[in-house]
């Protein structure tokens, strides 16, 4: 089944971090940190199938080393929260071959990295599946943040521009981090993934917009990662595991019950000229029941047309339909039901979507408020403005998270609050088993309904011949 994930982060020191570390580890090498002065060994690190480093024409030969390249790198920041690398993690096709996955991201980082003057570190990564399980082959990128100059030398990651009272604003050299740069490198990869598919004849496609935007009413599901992956397959029950098995079941009832509801209301239509003469659908079926136990061949097959017929009859009684417009009400009723059902589900998204966004910036907040009360202690003027330009991407990240904070943090309370909408979305769940199990009632007697008209319609046929036989 094509799939489409592509997701962008950071390598910075300020969470920790370390580019060499990130290096090996993607590239299941053993590298020497000459910043840390330690060595990362992930040469026992499986799944790595290729790897290779891509650099723009005016970037340094011997760049082409992994540890030189990422050396340069850490030697070039010399803050000590510095960003160091742009990190993607993008999942690849299982329905193309390892070498056409290959071409497909050396095509994608030449047309999209490398002609912006960017290097790009890339491995493809294949984990073995135990189990049979799904395979999940994808494949991650470095790329340094700081550009390069025309002659190789490391360049400045930002430009001051001067404002008419003398400040300045702190400006990127380049438009790497714009998110209209990312939305242009999400919209390429699909593009090129569906020209693959179409050049091997293939009906899959791939789209790089969220459903929401595409129109189509299903949920995300949550990225679940290596470790919750192997939790899983080891039969240990995770959160994100539990919330995608959920989504998943949600998202196939929400399409099965809208397409049993569209049958069901065309099957009405079609139907109604039938059943003018019929006096009620209940009688309709006992009819029919009769005349399929006089021509049943065994005692078997009479209790089987019995309990068929009869449970449609009892579902009928029970919710009191006794003709079409009866039948067709109840239908409304499920359809309307079922929006309910949805309008919740879709109020609990997004509502779920805004705690976890308070979270991470309340995370954003207390990571870099230190740096914040540091700039504050600090009474000369220029050393201030110089804390300021040096810091500049950590405190914007701060002002940021401040901002979307007005009424302060409340931790506890947003995951109380996600607590309580994971409960509410199991009584909806609960709901749309309700609902399957009526349609698939509802099913079984437009089969019965069926089968009644087309017994007499079959004895209509027949009387005149058996007339003229008299």
């Amino acid at each position: 089944m094509a799939l489409y994930h592509f997701h962008v982060g950071q390598v910075k020191r300020s969470a920790g971090q370390s580019a060499i570390e990130s290096a090996a580890y993607r590239a299941g090498e053993k590298l020497y940190s000459e910043y840390y002065g330690q060595v990362s060994d992930y040469t026992r690190k499986g799944g790595v199938m290729h790897t290779e480093i891509l650099l723009p024409p005016h970037a340094p030969r011997e760049y082409a080393n992994r540890q030189t390249l990422w050396n340069a790198v850490e030697d070039a920041e010399r803050n000590k929260n510095a960003q160091l690398a742009y990190s993607f993690d993008i999942a690849l096709q299982n329905e193309f071959t390892l070498d056409e996955n290959i071409q497909l991201v050396r095509q994608f980082l030449l047309d999209n990295f490398v002609s912006r003057d960017m290097i790009a570190d890339f491995a493809v990564h294949q984990p073995d599946k135990k189990d049979d399980g799904i395979p999940n082959p994808h494949f991650h990128i470095l790329c340094p943040i700081r550009p390069l100059n025309p002659d190789g030398t490391w360049g400045a990651k930002q430009r001051r521009v001067y404002r008419e009272d003398g400040k300045f604003d702190a400006v990127p050299t380049t438009d790497w981090g714009k998110p209209e740069t990312l939305e242009a490198w999400r919209e390429a990869w699909a593009a090129l993934c569906n020209a693959k598919f179409e050049e091997k004849g293939l009906p899959d496609r791939i789209d790089h917009r969220s459903y929401e935007r595409q129109g189509v009413e299903q949920h995300p599901t949550v990225h679940e990662g290596v470790a919750v992956r192997q939790m899983e397959a080891r039969g240990l029950v995770t959160n994100k595991g539990e919330r995608n098995r959920w989504i998943k079941s949600a998202n196939t009832m929400l399409r099965a019950l809208r397409d049993r509801i569209k049958s069901l209301a065309t099957w009405l239509t079609s139907t109604r000229v039938k059943l003018e003469s019929t006096p009620s659908l209940e009688k309709l079926l006992m009819e029919y029941m009769d005349k399929r136990n006089a021509g049943a061949w065994s005692e078997k097959a009479k209790v089987g047309n019995l309990k068929r017929a009869s449970k449609a009859v009892s579902y009928l009684s029970e919710h009191k339909l006794h003709t079409l417009d009866d039948l067709e009400k109840r239908l409304t009723l499920l359809h309307t039901e079922l929006d309910e059902v949805k309008t919740v589900l879709g109020a609990n998204k997004k509502r779920s979507e805004e705690l976890r966004d308070c979270l991470r910036y309340a995370e954003q907040f207390k990571l870099f408020k230190p740096l914040y009360d540091e700039l504050n202690a600090i009474k000369w003027k220029s050393k201030r403005e110089q804390f300021k330009a040096e810091h500049e991407s950590e405190l914007r990240q701060f002002y940021l998270a401040r901002r979307k904070l007005p009424d302060g943090i409340h931790i506890d309370d947003w995951k109380r609050e996600l607590d309580a909408l994971a409960h509410s979305n199991d009584a909806e769940y609960a709901k749309y088993k309700r609902l399957r199990a009526e349609l698939s009632e509802l099913l079984d007697v437009k089969y019965c309904i069926d089968r009644a008209l087309d017994v007499r319609a079959e004895g209509r046929k027949m009387r005149p011949l058996a007339e003229e036989r008299d």
